[in-house]
């Protein structure tokens, strides 16, 4: 498992002379890479050289507990914050997020927890919102809306009653769904999920999770938020953990079981080998 600080795992160079404890090479370059990643504000430090890997095709699970610095690494992919310190490697190449705009740019795109739509509007409209179609200047419709239909058709999303309902109208799981539609059909690259299932039911929670599955199937990188353990381990690929704004391990879901995440999130260390060993979990 790939242990930092609380263990005394060996350290291994990062791309750029980054040192990053713990963290093994990747058989191969992941979409986005970040090495050293440090935030601070004012006298509080947010994140102490964090190192994070995320593939495309796979679900990222990142945990900790409240105050670990999620938020704030998830920002700062986002180009809503500007790291103080670190790297980060896009596809391989030194990359600068500044801005949210670098970010789409690039083909990253974050679903927060309040989901930013617009209960007046319909599907069409939050989906399009800021980046309406334009013919001789006036609206596409048709347009934006096939293009729409064809997204959420894409993604499988079929309990929607009308792609012009109004928001407002539709359920927790539903909402969730055109959050994530919207974000995907950007030619997104990188998709961000903060606490999707939160204050989701049973049968709302069972309809995001698919999706998130589907997302990767469609070849994206997910990172998912989660402090739902459940959620993580049915969906995510690897774990990542954060603890008070270092991440202390970060690996494949087969060196995890429950109980070591939970050592990790609470204590940032654990005794516990999860399913499978550090080796076996990287081959």
């Amino acid at each position: 498992m790939d242990v930092m600080p609380g263990q005394a795992p060996p350290t291994s160079s990062a791309p750029g002379g980054a040192s990053v404890a713990g963290m093994k090479a990747p058989d191969a370059e992941p979409l986005l890479r970040l090495r050293g990643i440090s935030k601070h504000f004012g006298a509080v430090q947010a994140l102490y050289e964090v190192g994070l890997d995320l593939p495309s095709g796979q679900v990222t699970a990142l945990c900790g507990d409240n105050g670990a610095g999620k938020s704030v690494l998830t920002k700062c992919i986002a180009g809503i914050h500007e790291p103080d310190h670190g790297e980060m490697f896009w596809e391989g190449r030194p990359v600068h997020i500044r801005t949210p705009n670098d970010a789409s740019a690039l083909g990253i795109e974050t679903v927060y927890q309040d989901l930013a739509l617009a209960d007046n509007l319909d599907i069409v409209q939050n989906m399009f919102l800021g980046r309406e179609r334009l013919n001789r200047a006036l609206l596409a419709e048709d347009d934006m809306e096939r293009a729409a239909g064809d997204t959420l058709a894409g993604l499988r999303v079929t309990t929607v009653r009308s792609i012009r309902q109004p928001v407002a109208t539709l359920s927790g799981g539903q909402r969730q769904a055109v959050a994530v539609a919207k974000a995907v059909m950007w030619n997104s690259k990188l998709v961000m999920l903060d606490e999707p299932t939160a204050a989701l039911g049973v049968a709302q929670t069972r309809m995001v999770l698919d999706l998130i599955i589907r997302l990767k199937d469609h070849g994206l990188a997910v990172m998912v938020i989660s402090h739902n353990l459940n959620d993580v381990f049915e969906v995510a690929d690897r774990i990542a953990v954060l603890h008070l704004g270092r991440m202390v391990a970060q690996d494949t879901i087969s060196a995890f079981d429950r109980q070591s995440v939970v050592d990790f999130m609470t204590t940032g260390g654990s005794s516990r080998t999860g399913r499978g060993s550090a080796t076996e979990a990287e081959g």
